[in-house]
């Protein structure tokens, strides 16, 4: 053997070894959750929460940092190239899958620098309209856009957000067309949706519920494959005439891709054990959430699924890359 490879050998062993033992110890210091979004918001609400029922189950203090900007890739780049050793998390949403596909050059590899750790909770989106338009149902709104196609419109979050792409699949599953509007935010949009400017809009749940609650806004579908205990006498979407189709806004904890298994693992029962606690799954639903927690693998399944899902409708909705 070469004497100089001879001499290197211990120093690789003891930064094995060092690794092994810190990845063993993990945590000894506070955890920065990295929140893509800006306070106030689903992801936030979602971090929040979570980060308290971590942090007791971990031993350490759970800091969550809101990152906002770039449609959430400017919080998910810084955590794809923290240091991976479990002291910088992400608490990522359905929008990393939209990204790989809106955006010309991510700064990152969503599926390769980026680990898994448990899905958090989802929460449905829903189908609503003015109660001016003459259509009470999901069958015969689209009876209406398919007699006057080119004619209504719908509100979007902005381009390339939940609510633009989860519309655009399904006006592509029915094969009608409406016209796109895009607002600055589900408020605006909603706003829109309220004065009667615009025909329908897929709203986030819990922005919509006070509206159809009060009788402003007429529910068609859910988006999930149940129905909402909020609403329990409104459809899925699927139940009101569009069989198959699904869609929800989910919420997952990762590392940084690199970050030793024993942490993930550490990190994953952790997670799990909070979201299965009577209190935090209380305070999720309380926010129309529900706790979805999961293997590393199951999610790393799931966001890859999503990211090929959502290519395909980006491609066919012929939305220009940013």
């Amino acid at each position: 053997m070469n004497p100089a490879l001879r001499r290197g050998l211990p120093a690789v062993a003891l930064i094995a070894v060092s690794s092994i033992a810190a990845a063993q110890d993990y945590p000894t210091r506070p955890i920065r959750m990295v929140v893509p979004f800006a306070p106030g918001g689903g992801s936030d609400i979602s971090g929040r929460i979570l980060a308290e029922g971590l942090g007791p189950a971990l031993g350490q203090t759970i800091v969550v940092d809101n990152r906002a900007g770039a449609g959430s890739t400017i919080g998910t780049d810084i955590a794809a190239k923290a240091s991976p050793d479990g002291y910088t998390l992400l608490l990522g949403n359905i929008s990393m899958a939209f990204n790989a596909a809106l955006y010309q050059h991510l700064p990152y590899n969503t599926l390769r620098d980026l680990a898994p750790v448990s899905l958090v909770v989802d929460q449905p989106n829903i189908l609503v309209a003015n109660t001016a338009l003459p259509a009470k149902t999901l069958k015969e709104f689209i009876a209406l856009a398919r007699s006057t196609p080119g004619k209504l419109t719908y509100g979007s979050a902005g381009t390339g957000s939940g609510t633009h792409l989860a519309m655009e699949m399904l006006l592509q599953t029915l094969k009608i067309d409406l016209i796109h509007v895009p607002f600055k935010g589900t408020g605006p949009a909603l706003v829109s949706l309220l004065g009667n400017e615009t025909s329908v809009f897929l709203s986030t749940f819990a922005s919509a519920l006070p509206h159809v609650k009060s009788g402003r806004l007429r529910a068609y579908g859910v988006t999930t494959t149940r129905r909402a205990e909020a609403l329990p006498d409104t459809p899925t979407i699927a139940e009101a005439g569009v069989p198959g189709y699904e869609y929800s806004t989910w919420y997952g904890l990762l590392a940084p891709g690199g970050t030793p298994r024993r942490i993930v693992e550490k990190l994953n029962k952790a997670t799990v054990g909070a979201l299965n606690s009577p209190e935090i799954r209380e305070r999720y639903r309380a926010q129309g959430m529900d706790p979805i927690p999961s293997t590393s693998a199951a999610f790393s399944a799931r966001l890859k699924s999503e990211t090929e899902k959502w290519a395909q409708v980006v491609r066919a909705a012929h939305i220009p890359p940013m």
